[in-house]
């Protein structure tokens, strides 16, 4: 039965040729954004009232100021609002309320208001990259043709915590306007000063910032990212969106006392790790982008989790927190080996290095001597509950705990072939493999309010969005009935998927496992209808412009991980990539309907830097891969068809 396509989301905002997205200010509206660096993160909660006016919140989270108790949500959180502002004065007079005309977000949020009837008031806010710092850069300008006489008085608000409440003892916040001046301001000019916001230890020396040259930093950090992985396509919303959440994807790392950690955010989880949002979705992506520190924090990652995996395999824990000083336990087994066995593999290969597939042979090793061990007689994986904790039900054996085992012992195949491993070993995941394919589609497999496609545990009688799981490990038995479920009224809604039919919560990962799914089973029209539609919903919408971590929980949390998601819809969704080797991967592209080509650019993965470039000829798709200028691999193929590429 032919999916009937959804209607694209009205737009609040417009994409402009700078990269940016803009907001041209009609009547009352309010979102919040977060922004990171490797000190500190904001939340920004920015918008405009009934009467017009700007409305402000800055939430300013240190992550490695440390808090009592020193638990996952221990990182120090301050917030500032519109009240913190230099006192400005214009002709003897206080500065009139700033009525916002044009919103606009690149990496960094610029706010530009009108201020009384000729003056204009620009804000652009945005974390240090290095330092544990947020900057807020103003420009006053004249727009009236009269010399006006602007006063910007020094400002500075200092707050101190408390000793017992801090793990490294007392805090030293500030706010603090610097750049504060007296000018006669001509018509058409400008004077600037900035708001710093800084965050340190007691004892150490207040942090020097210089806000033009934190500024240049962040815009080249952006750019520098948004070159990096470029996905080329006739649809801007899609490219634009792939470049956003790169952004967010990548910078949502710390300088942590564990190495660098990358964290979802969200005002709660910094400077700690999981084996779904870091192993599973996030540290598997870092290769392509070619991020260091990126593919650095995955190597912490895995690191930090194989600590725990010891002789008695004693499931390890649900987070690492602290900095890698502790953990928290409070999920039991969610099926965390099978997360890490799933990511750790596939990030070894993408690597290209053999020295990284060998330090992650032993984590995939256990992982998956582990989920034998939990291997019931029905020949599925057992675990306490899954990534959502218990939040919904997951039975004794959850379809995404099998599934992810699934995929790992293929990657481990592929893994093991590489590393010279014992052909027996190799031989025994091959087997595994296949067993485990049969007991998912005998064990999970049913008839669920009239779908052809699993149900999510024994015993679940309603559909789940964690359906559309096995089709992103290619098992394909259910697909037709599993995809219609999918995209009907039970389970899709404007946000996406809901977790649970007839449920109003929502989690952005699972929709972008789905689409990342559709496209794997070939559906490319249906895949594309949805993507579109998310797409423009995430990126010009009501809350934008990265994908969520879900709601209500969390009121629509622009958690980190859910940014990579989205990137790997496009480079194993659409590109249809699959790691078979150190330097080899699958390719199974799906150039959509009314696309004559479309291309990623710079790729970082399997130890090279390479570009993927398809067109059409006719029914027929052309793939080429390029080194530079140089073609290394070229072939035609039919849509869906699949081929492998060695590079040289």
């Amino acid at each position: 039965m032919k999916q009937p396509s959804p209607q694209l989301p009205n737009t609040r905002w417009q994409m402009k040729p700078d990269g940016a997205i803009e907001w041209q200010v009609q009547g009352a509206h309010s979102d919040h954004i977060e922004m990171s660096g490797r000190r500190v993160s904001l939340i920004l909660r920015y918008g405009v009232d009934e009467q017009g006016r700007l409305l402000l919140d800055r939430q300013i989270v240190w992550p490695m100021l440390r808090t009592i108790p020193n638990d996952t949500h221990a990182s120090l959180s301050h917030r500032y609002g519109l009240e913190v502002f230099p006192p400005i004065s214009v002709d003897g007079l206080p500065i009139p309320a700033e009525k916002p005309a044009v919103v606009s977000i690149r990496g960094m949020v610029s706010i530009q208001s009108r201020v009384g009837d000729d003056l204009e008031l620009t804000r652009v806010l945005f974390p240090s990259t290095r330092k544990a710092a947020v900057i807020e850069r103003c420009t006053i300008t004249n727009r009236s043709n009269r010399m006006r006489m602007v006063v910007i008085s020094p400002y500075e608000q200092a707050h101190q915590t408390e000793a017992q409440n801090g793990v490294y003892g007392v805090y030293s916040l500030s706010a603090k306007a610097v750049g504060c001046q007296s000018v006669k301001l001509q018509p058409g000019r400008s004077v600037e000063f900035s708001l710093v916001f800084t965050g340190r230890r007691a004892g150490e020396p207040p942090i020097e910032i210089d806000p033009k040259a934190e500024q240049r930093a962040r815009k080249d950090y952006v750019s520098a990212t948004f070159q990096k992985l470029r996905f080329e396509c006739p649809e801007p919303v899609l490219s634009r969106e792939f470049d956003f959440t790169k952004l967010r994807a990548a910078e949502s790392i710390f300088e942590t006392k564990g190495g660098l950690m990358h964290a979802p955010g969200g005002g709660s989880y910094y400077a700690a790790i999981w084996a779904n949002d870091q192993a599973e979705y996030a540290s598997p992506f870092f290769p392509f982008l070619g991020d260091a520190a990126g593919n650095e924090s995955a190597l912490v990652c895995y690191r930090q989790f194989a600590r725990f995996m010891k002789p008695d395999y004693k499931p390890v824990p649900s987070s690492i927190i602290a900095e890698g000083t502790d953990i928290w336990n409070g999920a039991g087994d969610r099926g965390d080996a099978a997360m890490i066995a799933y990511g750790a593999a596939r990030y070894a290969l993408v690597s290209g290095s053999k020295k990284i597939a060998g330090e992650m042979w032993p984590i995939v090793k256990w992982c998956l001597e582990f989920c034998r061990r939990k291997t019931n007689e029905q020949g599925v994986v057992e675990s306490d509950s899954d990534e959502l904790e218990g939040r919904f039900p997951a039975g004794k054996a959850n379809l995404c705990t099998s599934s992810l085992t699934y995929d790992a012992l293929r990657s481990a195949v592929w893994l093991g072939e590489e590393l010279g491993q014992p052909q027996s070993l190799v031989n025994e995941y091959r087997d595994r493999a296949a067993a485990l394919r049969t007991a998912i589609e005998r064990y999970f497999g049913a008839q669920v309010e009239g779908f052809h496609t699993y149900r999510y545990y024994d015993g679940n009688s309603s559909l789940r969005a964690w359906v559309c799981i096995p089709l992103t490990m290619g098992i394909m038995e259910r697909k037709s009935g599993t995809i219609a479920a999918l995209f009907s009224p039970r389970l899709w809604t404007d946000d996406g998927l809901a977790t649970e039919a007839g449920k109003e919560t929502f989690w952005d990962r699972a929709t972008l496992y789905a689409l990342r799914g559709v496209f794997a089973s070939g559906e490319t029209v249906l895949g594309m209808d949805y993507l579109r539609k998310y797409s423009q919903r995430r990126l010009l919408g009501e809350h934008v412009p990265y994908p969520v971590e879900a709601w209500p929980e969390g009121g629509q949390r622009q958690l980190s991980a859910e940014s990579a998601l989205y990137c790997r819809v496009i480079t194993e969704g659409l590109f249809g990539i699959r790691p078979v080797g150190l330097h080899a991967f699958e390719c199974t592209p799906h150039l959509p309907e009314g696309w004559n080509s479309m291309a990623l650019r710079s790729i970082r993965a399997f130890g090279r830097r390479f570009d993927i470039a398809l067109s059409r000829n006719a029914d027929r798709l052309v793939v080429d891969v390029l080194e530079g200028q140089q073609v290394v691999y070229h072939a035609v193929l039919a849509e869906g068809e699949t081929v492998k590429v060695v590079l040289p």
